[in-house]
């Protein structure tokens, strides 16, 4: 995975780097206004726009606010069955917990790895054990607010081996993304920026 954000935080620079060698090896006769048209004023516009740019909040508006697991929870008190089961229905990997009663104060999170590692592998039972004596806690949890740029929530996310990380600002829990909405916003914006530079080659800026 971090071989791959290497390739997502490069590829960009690689390629109009390269597609300006291109410009000067096919057209050495370009006039040197030319030139200055593509190393300054174009760049400049394209990079303002690149896949660099992108935050966590427009992550969360693609997924919409009736998305399937942008919000999804239970309780401290409920029973890791009832979560998994929860789990299953909606085809996610996480769920947010929550004290009974403060739906905006985040208590921890509980995943799939959870009840693998807590549960299945030591015997336990769903039913009789409570979400809130096997989740991460709060002061465990790695977080991240709506202006995090999309590179670096996958940066935390590889770094400490995670698949979900929730979405906090002053008011509370806005949502929760995973490995996948960080990496399928990651290849849309990267498609995007190749699109700009082909109009970019095509005389399009």
């Amino acid at each position: 995975m971090q071989g791959a954000l290497k390739v997502f935080s490069s590829q960009g620079n690689f390629v109009k780097n390269a597609v300006l060698r291109h410009v000067r090896v096919v057209n050495p006769l370009i006039q040197p206004a030319l030139f200055s048209r593509f190393e300054s004023t174009a760049p400049a516009r394209i990079e303002e726009h690149g896949f660099e740019s992108t935050k966590i909040a427009d992550v969360l508006n693609a997924k919409g606010k009736g998305a399937d697991g942008s919000w999804l929870w239970c309780t401290t008190d409920d029973s890791v069955y009832d979560a998994v089961k929860s789990m299953t229905q909606h085809n996610v990997g996480a769920l947010v917990v929550v004290k009974p009663g403060e739906q905006k104060s985040i208590a921890g999170i509980i995943t799939e790895r959870d009840y693998l590692r807590k549960i299945i592998v030591q015997g336990r039972s769903s039913k009789s054990t409570k979400v809130g004596d096997i989740m991460t806690e709060e002061n465990k949890l790695i977080t991240v607010t709506p202006d995090t740029k999309v590179l670096r929530a996958m940066q935390l996310m590889t770094d400490n081996r995670i698949r979900h990380i929730p979405v906090i600002d002053d008011r509370g829990m806005l949502g929760m993304v995973s490995i996948g909405d960080v990496v399928r916003a990651v290849v849309s914006e990267h498609r995007e920026e190749l699109d700009r530079l082909n109009a970019f080659i095509q005389g399009g800026y």
